[in-house]
């Protein structure tokens, strides 16, 4: 009599934990970013277009396939952005713009949409993969940003690869810099107090939003978002944009999306894109197409705040406007659906 009745309990308990067990998620995907800004067919050589789509593939795919080895969200959107970060095209990572002093100060962030949890580092100088160490943030520390030699110093000591200022410097963005401190010398007016030029105010800067971003969402329903950027060039020293700024740049949430930013961050910080995106969706019940739209295409542009988004939601859809020219872009999904874009 004793073994039928624990015979039944194991049996109940059995179907009842099945029950309670979450439906693998079938429309799951990824979505990127590597910058937005003034990026038109004429600017680009074949063979540069060529390079970039390829480079977007390949960060797609290094992202999709751990997504479909049942992989986590938060490990398919690292290795996206590692892909672009090792990848002179793009201004994170080894492509990285210089400050006004002729450094290099690199943000990024990364957040879990099941806990909530988030990692971010800002103004780091000699990490390769700053993505990494904004991971090593949320899994390794009871904080959410490390900034400066801290954050330099906390992802060494979590193993992360380090590289010196050699590393960083390419000749494209050092020839940047300088053509933005000459242009700063002719028109002395349009800078401020400090001699830094605003993106909009830099024509050598040629309005490109320089960030790269991920989000996804996994085979067991969970979204995560991550942002990498070298910031702007001829930044004052010290200067952090949007992309480590939780809610501005960088956003995930299970009940709603996960979203990822790029352009003027000053504007983004300002109105809370990522989160406002969430919130609309939470609070208003607007779809994701509705709420990216509303922010970017309206009241970003109505304080002419420029540049775009990457989002998906908890249903796999994605969206990824910009009210620029044009903005490097690509998805991919479960149900065989993909793309790379550049232009509008």
């Amino acid at each position: 009599m004793k073994t039928s009745t624990l015979f039944l309990l194991l049996c109940f308990s059995f179907f009842a934990s099945t029950a309670q067990t979450k439906a693998p998620v079938k429309n799951y995907g990824i979505a990127i970013h590597g910058g937005a800004g003034t990026i038109l067919k004429s600017d680009l050589s074949p063979e540069l277009e060529k390079q970039y789509k390829a480079k977007l593939q390949e960060a797609l795919d290094a992202g999709y396939a751990i997504l479909e080895k049942n992989g986590t969200s938060l490990d398919a959107v690292e290795a996206a952005i590692k892909v672009m970060e090792d990848s002179r095209l793009f201004n994170a990572g080894s492509g990285s713009v210089f400050t006004s002093e002729g450094k290099n100060e690199m943000d990024a962030a990364i957040m879990d949409g099941k806990t909530l949890k988030a990692g971010a580092v800002a103004g780091v100088r000699t990490i390769k993969n700053p993505i990494t160490a904004a991971r090593c943030v949320m899994d390794k520390s009871p904080h959410v940003i490390l900034s400066g030699s801290g954050a330099d110093l906390f992802a060494k000591q979590c193993g992360c690869a380090t590289a010196d200022s050699s590393y960083f410097f390419t000749e494209k963005r050092w020839q940047q810099l300088l053509k933005a401190k000459e242009q700063e010398k002719l028109t002395p007016e349009k800078s401020d107090t400090l001699g830094s030029l605003s993106p909009q105010q830099n024509e050598f800067n040629d309005k490109k939003f320089g960030t790269v971003g991920a989000v996804a969402l996994d085979r067991n329903g969970n979204l995560a978002a991550a942002t990498s950027t070298g910031g702007m060039t001829n930044k004052k020293p010290g200067r952090i944009g949007d992309s480590p700024v939780i809610g501005a740049g960088t956003y995930a949430n299970n009940k709603t999306c996960a979203v990822s930013c790029t352009g003027h961050g000053e504007f983004f910080i300002r109105h809370v894109v990522a989160f406002d995106i969430s919130a609309l969706m939470e609070y208003k019940n607007l779809t994701l197409a509705q709420a990216t739209e509303e922010v970017v295409m309206h009241k970003l542009v109505k304080v002419k705040g420029e540049g775009g988004v990457i989002a998906i939601d908890s249903k796999g859809n994605i969206s990824m406007p910009f009210n620029t020219p044009g903005m490097y872009r690509g998805f991919r999904k479960s149900d065989g659906k993909t793309a790379v874009l550049i232009y509008r």
